[in-house]
């Protein structure tokens, strides 16, 4: 899976519009309502499922002047309409500091040493000063080190919210002194109605790339420019003319689909391994029809009506093997194997 780049906010986004995380969101909200907000937080969890927009969105809600009172699963939410809001969406309110690495791919000692010191200082215009390190797992253990007393005790108009999709690689006095809160990958439909409401995807395009993203709206977006749409097609296409083909000559037939030309050109190799992903979550969710579990985990659910028929030829013990061939292919494209190759061996194991 490639990696998800950061997903800047370039809207408004309170916390009543980010997609999924409704359990943490909904705590997040009771505990500003109820001002018992720890003063530092470290959000969790995969890259691009919303941990830097859900701390922006926490800095909105905290100075807003005029927060929304909602009684339902949100207590409390910023407005969304106000100046502090559309500042600090935009990056550019004088009392929220958004610390992240430079070129070099890390935050520096002395980065850190001056966030610290204008924290110090009372919020020049909102009620409090957040500061959200992103990616804080690329501070130096002697930027960590540096920040650990004003973790500890931070200034009483602050709050410190540590972002990181590798928390484990922060130094256990950081972890300790924050609260953890774990964000999960997102719902395909979830990734699906981000990628259609913010981005001007078409539904078809949406489902397609939810379903290659993992729950990661930043994976998602990862490959934009790639035809994901015609790579689940494709791979639809190889189940089902599996699923009825059982003779090997006819087996290799299907794998001019995948590769299409001879010769192994990087797109042809990158179009094959985004086909293999198409073909992966597909069988996952042939598993699950097969054992008829919880059809909301559905990373296809727009095709379930075309996977019931195909579950009876893919059942759990040859969807879960078909699943292993297709991650041995990719890890074989991985190590430049010929796209040929690789495509005429696993279609001979489907």
């Amino acid at each position: 899976m490639i990696p998800p780049p950061r997903v800047l906010v370039s809207c408004v986004m309170p916390l009543g519009s980010i997609a999924g995380h409704p359990r943490l969101l909904s705590l997040l909200s009771r505990a500003m309502a109820r001002q018992t907000l720890p003063p530092a937080l470290l959000l969790s969890g995969p890259g691009g499922v919303g941990k830097r927009t859900t701390a922006l969105a926490l800095a909105e809600t905290l100075n807003c002047p005029q927060p929304r009172t909602l009684g339902n699963w949100l207590e409390i939410d910023a407005c969304g309409a106000c100046a502090s809001c559309r500042r600090i969406a935009r990056g550019v309110h004088p009392d929220v500091i958004v610390l992240e690495p430079g070129e070099t791919g890390a935050i520096r000692i002395d980065e850190v040493r001056d966030v610290i010191d204008r924290a110090n200082y009372r919020p020049f215009e909102g009620r409090r000063r957040v500061v959200i390190v992103d990616e804080a797992d690329t501070m130096a253990p002697a930027a960590q080190n540096a920040l650990l007393k004003t973790l500890e005790e931070p200034p009483s108009a602050s709050v410190f919210m540590l972002v990181s999709s590798m928390p484990d690689a922060l130094l256990p006095t950081v972890r300790s002194r924050c609260p953890r809160l774990r964000f999960g990958a997102l719902l395909a439909a979830d990734v699906a109605g981000v990628l259609m409401r913010d981005h001007g995807y078409t539904e078809a395009e949406a489902r397609a790339a939810a379903a290659d993203a993992d729950g990661s709206i930043g994976c998602a977006l990862a490959v934009r420019n790639v035809d994901l749409v015609g790579a689940r097609d494709a791979a639809q296409r190889l189940l089902e003319h599996a699923a009825r083909v059982s003779n090997p000559v006819h087996r290799l037939e299907l794998a001019r689909n995948l590769t299409g030309k001879k010769s192994a050109t990087a797109a042809e190799r990158d179009q094959l391994a985004v086909c293999l992903r198409a073909l992966a979550s597909l069988l996952r969710d042939l598993g699950v029809l097969a054992v008829r579990a919880d059809t909301s985990s559905l990373a296809n659910a727009d095709l379930q009506a075309d996977l019931g028929p195909l579950s009876d030829a893919f059942d759990s013990e040859r969807s879960t093997r078909a699943f292993t061939a297709v991650d041995r292919a990719l890890g074989a494209l991985e190590r430049n194997v010929g796209p040929k190759v690789v495509a005429d061996w696993l279609v001979l194991q489907l």
